[in-house]
């Protein structure tokens, strides 16, 4: 269905131009970027990602019939000596994609590098509890409800609350070694 592909400067439009209003980047992004989000702050986060030892890895989500780029994915906040780390920033920019299972292949990839390729022990991920389809595809992958954060997010003049999640190596290994997960 898709692959991961490093998400370089030549991907700065396409994504730049999936951002559609402040509230979209905000349900994104957290306040990790500023509206409207520019070619400066993507140089900013890609740099020093993508590289042996780094703290964050960043892909574009690439469908694998078309080699249309259609989201964008990263895997941040790597804590080398914890073992840990977090999905973030999980986004189909193409809206064709939406409700197809993109999201889910996109989280089950990301995770599988995580766990696979960078040998880490554990993986978290946040997701604002409005967003309940995102929250259903995260618990579909394995990710287990841990918390929320309650009105940990401000928009405006509305707090949003921040369910956190979570996958241990052990877990993926029973879910995803042992038999595949539709």
């Amino acid at each position: 269905m898709i692959r991961l592909e490093k998400f370089t400067q030549q991907d700065f439009d396409l994504l730049l131009s999936w951002i559609e209003s402040k509230m979209f980047m905000h349900q994104w992004t957290g306040n990790y970027f500023t509206y409207p989000l520019t070619r400066n702050q993507l140089e900013t986060y890609v740099d020093g990602a993508n590289v042996q030892g780094a703290t964050k890895y960043i892909y574009k989500a690439v469908h694998e019939e078309t080699g249309n780029i259609i989201g964008h994915i990263s895997i941040t906040k790597i804590d080398w000596t914890n073992q840990s780390g977090r999905i973030g920033r999980v986004l189909i920019g193409d809206k064709r994609y939406l409700g197809k299972g993109i999201g889910k292949e996109m989280v089950r990839k990301a995770t599988t590098i995580a766990f696979d390729t960078l040998h880490l022990h554990r993986m978290t991920l946040g997701v604002f509890d409005f967003n309940v389809s995102a929250f259903h595809t995260y618990k579909k992958v394995g990710y287990q409800k841990e918390g929320v954060l309650r009105e940990a997010r401000k928009f405006g003049d509305e707090y949003w609350s921040l369910i956190e999640m979570s996958i241990l190596r052990r877990e993926w290994d029973e879910s995803y070694k042992t038999k595949e997960r539709n």
